[in-house]
């Protein structure tokens, strides 16, 4: 009885390891590889040039930290701050990614012009957004027309306003973490 009970045990465990697996879809290619920031760059000051980020784990002195498959945004560390794709990204295309946010979570997102505010624990926060749990971000764009969901409820729509540039991610206040962040080629 003893033997069968562990046997159920580390079957039921493997089953729920294999389920929580990440598989990337096809027609999708990763923004973020989950090793490090190779294909980031920080976001670059009116008076300079932007810091390439590649083979590295951390920006901005750990505000921005890979680690585990995951990029932490550190609350500790304080500061306004900006990393941004290498690559621009135009046509149409979506992104998705699981975020992690706590209870003061106000990051944001920004590209083509555009602005998606991922906000927790306030009159205009996103509805539906577990704290403290994994939620699901998609993203897509199409014909300049944006459309945002969280966990499958669109949470917010927006035109583009430019044709290319980068995807940029801003650290502002609160703490996030972010896995499995892929993208589908413009067209």
């Amino acid at each position: 009885m003893r033997l069968l009970s562990c046997v159920l045990f580390l079957s039921t465990v493997g089953i729920v390891a294999a389920a929580d697996e990440f598989k990337l879809e096809s027609g999708y290619k990763l923004l973020f590889n989950g090793k490090n920031l190779d294909g980031w760059q920080t976001k670059a000051a009116k008076d300079g040039k932007p810091e390439s980020l590649e083979g590295k784990t951390e920006a901005y002195e750990g505000r921005f930290k890979v680690k585990d498959g995951e990029l932490t945004f550190d609350p500790k560390v304080k500061g306004d701050k900006y990393i941004e794709t290498v690559a621009p990204v135009g046509g149409d295309f979506t992104v998705r990614f699981d975020f992690k946010p706590d209870d003061k979570c106000n990051n944001d997102l920004l590209f083509l012009v555009t602005k998606f505010d991922i906000k927790v624990g306030a009159k205009d926060a996103i509805k539906g957004v577990k704290v403290d749990e994994w939620n699901k971000m998609e993203i897509t764009v199409k014909a300049g027309a944006v459309e945002y969901k969280v966990n499958g409820e669109v949470a917010g729509t927006a035109k583009t306003k430019g044709d290319k540039g980068p995807f940029t991610i801003r650290a502002e206040f609160g703490g996030i973490i972010i896995k499995n962040m892929r993208i589908t080629d413009g067209k």
